[in-house]
Formats: C-alpha cells, structure tokens, sequence
C-alpha cells in the first residue's frame, strides 16, 4: 500500500486549503456568465495569462516566470483575510495589511518549510513591489479590472461611481513600467469619462 510522505502530505494539505479561493468573490463581474461576480481564483489566473501575454511592453527586462508565480500566489492571502475592493476607504482597509500578512504565515506554513518560505518571499516580494518583477505583476493586477470594465460597460466604475482620479491614480505604476500600457489605459479612461462610466474629477 502507498503510504503518503510527510512533505507530500503537507503539499496536499495546502493545496486542498486553496479550493476555498474558489469562494472569495471579487466586485468584478463575469459578462460571459450572466454578470455573476468573478472569483479571486479567477482573477488569478486571468492576470497571470495576462502578464504571459502583454510582458513584452514592460521597459525593464522581467522574468516572466517569477512573475507568474506572484500573480499566482498574490491572491491566496484571502482565504482568512478576504478581498477588498480596490476603491475602499481607508478606515475600511484599516487593519488589512496585518490580516493578510498573518494569512500569509498560516497558509504557507502549511507547506514544507523551505517550500513555504519560498512562497512567502515571493508573496512578500509583490506587495513590496521594489523588483521590476514584483512592479510588473502589481501592474498587471491593476491592468486586468480596466480591461474588464471598459468590457462591461463601466461594470464596478458605474455601479460605485468611481472618478477619473481614482483610476489614474491606482494605475499610476504603469507610466514607467510599461509606457505603451500605460497610453491604452489613458484612452480607456477618456472613454470612460465620455460615456459617464467614471466620473470626470
């Protein structure tokens, strides 16, 4: 009979434990599927075909794939901590950052130790974003909900009323690390603005 190693048994154990990504939903909606709510799962997956994809306008040379392992591993965190929406107040993320960084240490402790702390590193390398890896990959991750928007006809932006600024200003990244990106986005956003699907402030 087949008898589970110890590490294997902590790899099945986690990966197990990220089914429940599957739950997480996110403001974003899916238009092919009825306009339900995208999961964070989804999401995941979306940006990392996305940084696949679009990795050639990046100005600094990027390893994709380490890339691709943050956009993987960036969302997990929301198992325990849950997701937030991109245009929450500050007094509605109060306390975010501590909750995600202790679901960080319990999830990846999941994992054999040297597994985990290399997920870990990874994970804290995207929300330090000081890498041109880590930089790209949050691009990416702001990117995608454009994208999806304009799509939907203004989707979250209409529904909450979110202005020009707001948008800018969370894709701001883009300008220096992928100049090309960053020009689609500005002519989205005039768009935008045009139909009433941001506001124009």
């Amino acid at each position: 009979m087949f008898e589970l190693s110890p590490k294997l048994k902590q790899q099945l154990s986690f990966l197990k434990e990220l089914e429940k990504l599957k739950a997480i939903q996110r403001k974003t909606i899916v238009k092919p599927d009825n306009n339900r709510q995208e999961n964070s799962a989804e999401h995941s997956w979306h940006i990392a075909v996305q940084a696949m994809t679009l990795h050639e306008y990046a100005e600094e040379p990027v390893e994709i794939s380490r890339v691709i392992n943050m956009l993987l591993l960036h969302d997990i965190v929301e198992i325990d901590a849950g997701d937030t929406f991109a245009f929450a107040s500050h007094s509605e993320l109060s306390g975010q950052e501590t909750k995600e960084l202790e679901a960080a240490q319990r999830l990846f402790g999941l994992l054999p130790a040297s597994q985990g702390e290399v997920f870990m590193a990874l994970w804290l390398e995207f929300e330090q974003a000081q890498t041109p890896d880590a930089r790209f990959a949050r691009a990416m991750d702001c990117l995608l909900p454009v994208i999806q928007n304009m799509d939907c006809e203004g989707g979250t932006w209409a529904k909450y009323q979110i202005s020009r600024s707001q948008v800018l200003k969370r894709n701001k990244h883009l300008e220096k690390i992928a100049p090309k990106l960053w020009a689609y986005l500005l002519q989205q956003i005039d768009i935008s603005v045009q139909h009433g699907w941001l506001q124009g402030i």
